[in-house]
């Protein structure tokens, strides 16, 4: 499975976003044979100030920003991840969205884990999602899809895992400042290696963010990795990589605590 990861820096302007998407996007071709994008969380409207209402600026599951996805991904014929803030009734969810190479939507994972942490306050913006893990699909691949904050929370990616994923897709706004760039790659690369899996984990860059983009490979070796600059990451997944970690290291097979429900 051939992945690319966009790294850029979201605006609080939401037409601006959906410009500079396409912008990146642009330097993709549909001959480049990539079956997956992976764009950071909130890629549609940056979190803004603490106080900042998201409420107002969420869109529906078909509103603007989502129907740009699904055009480029029709563009691409690839599937493209992406986070955005879904509108409901009242607070916000933080929400990936998974478009097909049809245009269609796929799959949403609403963020379980919000980031009450480091002196911010997620959960008064915003909603958490039902506490289920979301395993599609993409290119004949079982892929888990978890955001940012769920990262410090390794009993989320086993459950992926325990639900068939051999890939794990990470979307993020990882808050830059001390130990964090150490604490995004120390724990993408602990995931990959308990879990004998592919991360593939695509962040915010910019001043306010860590960047640092990155796949990690079933061994816990880091394939290739962004700065904090706008980039585009690619790499190839070989699902014989995971097979061949979980021959060498059967650590699942190896469990003597196994879940309970």
């Amino acid at each position: 499975m051939r992945v690319a990861l966009l790294q850029l820096a979201a605006d609080i302007d939401s037409a601006a976003n959906r410009d500079l998407v396409t912008s990146q996007l642009a330097e993709l071709d549909v001959d480049d044979g990539i079956d997956l994008v992976v764009l950071p969380e909130a890629t549609m409207h940056d979190f803004g100030a603490p106080d900042l209402d998201l409420a107002p600026i969420a869109e529906p599951l078909d509103g603007p920003f989502v129907q740009m996805i699904a055009a480029e991904a029709v563009r691409l014929r690839t599937t493209i991840v992406a986070g955005m803030f879904e509108r409901t009734d009242g607070l916000p969810f933080n929400t990936l969205v998974v478009v097909g190479p049809d245009g269609q939507l796929r799959a949403t994972y609403r963020k379980i884990h919000l980031y009450d942490s480091f002196g911010y306050k997620e959960s008064e913006r915003l909603l958490p999602g039902e506490i289920a893990p979301v395993v599609v699909e993409i290119a004949g691949r079982p892929v888990g899809l978890m955001t940012c904050y769920d990262l410090r929370f390794p009993e989320l990616a086993r459950a992926l895992v325990d639900a068939g994923a051999e890939t794990i897709v990470v979307p993020a706004a990882w808050v830059a400042g001390e130990h964090k760039l150490d604490h995004w790659r120390t724990l993408l690369t602990a995931r990959a290696i308990e879990n004998t899996v592919h991360v593939v984990a695509a962040g915010q860059g910019g001043d306010r963010y860590t960047g640092h983009s990155l796949v990690v490979d079933p061994w816990g070796s880091i394939v290739d990795e962004a700065a904090s600059e706008p980039a585009i990451v690619q790499a190839v997944l070989d699902a014989d990589d995971v097979a061949k970690a979980r021959s060498v290291n059967p650590s699942l097979a190896n469990r003597r605590i196994k879940p309970t429900s």
